[in-house]
């Protein structure tokens, strides 16, 4: 893999992601709170539960992913390595949208954009840029150069994440939205 496939490849991959959370609306992240009006209550117990097990499963999935891509040997040259690590790659995604579509699931998903909280949104927005991290880091431990990372480091790229994810709020918060035609017309 070289430099320059990795880093396009995870810019684009953070534009996707960090606008995911604005776009989507079932939620994609098991809180320990009710995310939407009219959820049936659960007792608190159980909620915290799901939610402890759900972040254990997206820190297992991050380091797991981490070490997958970061122990695939790839060399562009050969096929079969270039197979492999793609492999790798799809199977990691197939996990993270496997778990990740678990909430709504769960909810029933049928829930109006506008019901989704902004700090739910934001949090998947941070869960988000944790596992393009990982991934990130995957990446270059596949290439064999790591460098240490200081807190300026982690400053710097998450506010590039964020940067990347404002197409997606500008989508969901600041643009007007057309009344259908039965709203429209009582209105007039």
């Amino acid at each position: 893999m070289t430099q320059e496939f990795a880093v396009w490849f995870l810019i684009g991959l953070s534009l996707v992601t960090a606008n995911l959370p604005f776009v989507l609306r079932r939620p994609l992240l098991a809180l320990p709170w009710a995310q939407r009006a009219g959820e049936p209550p659960r007792p608190a117990w159980r909620r915290l539960l799901e939610s402890a097990l759900f972040f254990a499963a997206l820190a297992a999935l991050a380091y797991g992913g981490y070490w997958a891509l970061a122990g695939a040997f790839f060399m562009a040259s050969d096929a079969a390595s270039v197979a492999l690590f793609m492999v790798k790659l799809l199977a990691v995604f197939g996990i993270a949208v496997a778990l990740l579509a678990y909430p709504g699931r769960r909810r029933g998903g049928g829930a109006s954009q506008a019901d989704k909280p902004f700090f739910s949104s934001l949090l998947e927005v941070l869960v988000f840029y944790v596992l393009v991290g990982a991934i990130g880091f995957g990446f270059e431990a596949n290439m064999g150069n790591l460098f240490p990372k200081t807190w300026e480091f982690f400053a710097i790229t998450l506010s590039l994440f964020l940067v990347l994810g404002y197409p997606g709020f500008v989508f969901r918060y600041l643009m007007r939205r057309r009344k259908s035609g039965k709203a429209a017309a009582a209105t007039l």
